[in-house]
């Protein structure tokens, strides 16, 4: 009889199939589609690290560059892969709020959902200390009467947008304004812009020599807690550039936990919170419902942004 039931029980288990194997089981990576060495490499690197530490199993960055008004090589990559949690994107708003809006077959029609969100980059308005302003109010009253010129990043970006519909919404306009390599203090020194749209680490070294006028950060960045962020200025501009973890569509939930509990831990540890410390960027985390509720936030605010600056 012993034998008859083992024989039905070998039976049953061969009809079922192979067991499948718990995730993760094979390498996992981690693009971003940037160079290394910014906050969002630094940081995923190490979630990278901790994922291998927690499940014994390889987990590296891959860096993806170009495209970064499409056609986002690195979350291409992301979008054709397998929904399993191997291939995870670490991507700014860019890549889930326009790459499906801007005709890139590979991401249309919507192809993420996020993990989490895990920073906010110190964006900020600045200008230089003895300039004949200090806060946006009086810069929107000397810029009616005198050339105020502009330097940003790229014409594309989130931050630059919001700067110059900031401007639109104040009554001003920029006398011109121009994209550059590097923004730090040598750009306000030289006088090759009056006023930056910047990340606070690159003026951390002239900090006292400056006037931080806005932060385009979703609260007050600790390095200059006087500064209002965008929101306080103009809660129709209330946008962030952050960074965040996106997987496809069809991921499995399990492997969403996983992924998401590895990432929490590393972003609250004491390492990655001195990598805020060191550069007045904003590492938190942000779960999966919050987050999708800042990208639908986000979404209506870019649209809003993109209304006036038309």
């Amino acid at each position: 009889m012993k034998t008859f039931w083992t024989a039905v029980a070998t039976a049953a288990i061969a009809l079922a199939g192979p067991a499948l194997a718990e995730y993760p089981e094979k390498p996992v990576s981690f693009i971003v589609p940037w160079p290394p060495g910014d906050l969002e490499d630094v940081l995923t690197r190490m979630i990278a690290e901790d994922f291998q530490a927690e499940y014994g199993i390889a987990a590296a960055v891959v860096n993806k560059p170009g495209g970064g008004g499409g056609p986002f090589p690195g979350a291409i990559d992301v979008a054709t892969a397998p929904a399993d949690g191997y291939t995870i994107g670490s991507f700014v708003p860019a890549v889930p709020l326009i790459g499906h809006e801007i005709d890139i077959p590979e991401l249309t029609p919507e192809k993420f959902d996020p993990i989490g969100i895990f920073l906010t980059y110190p964006f900020v308005i600045a200008a230089m200390g003895n300039a004949p302003y200090s806060s946006m109010q009086e810069l929107a009253a000397y810029a009616k009467d005198n050339d105020v010129v502009l330097g940003h990043f790229g014409d594309v970006l989130t931050p630059t947008q919001v700067t110059k519909a900031l401007a639109k919404n104040m009554g001003f306009e920029w006398s011109a304004d121009a994209a550059f390599d590097a923004l730090d203090c040598n750009t306000l020194a030289s006088g090759d812009a009056d006023v930056i749209n910047t990340t606070l680490q690159l003026i951390l070294p002239c900090l006292d020599q400056v006037n931080v006028l806005v932060s385009i950060t979703g609260e007050r960045i600790s390095k200059v807690p006087d500064t209002p962020a965008i929101g306080e200025v103009d809660p129709e501009l209330n946008i962030a550039l952050w960074n965040g973890l996106f997987v496809l569509k069809d991921t499995p939930q399990d492997v969403r936990d996983k992924i998401a509990a590895v990432a929490e831990k590393t972003v609250m540890s004491d390492r990655a919170q001195a990598v805020a410390a060191e550069t007045g960027a904003l590492v938190y985390w942000m779960d999966a419902a919050e987050s999708a509720e800042v990208i639908e936030a986000d979404k209506a605010t870019l649209g809003t942004i993109s209304g006036l600056l038309e």
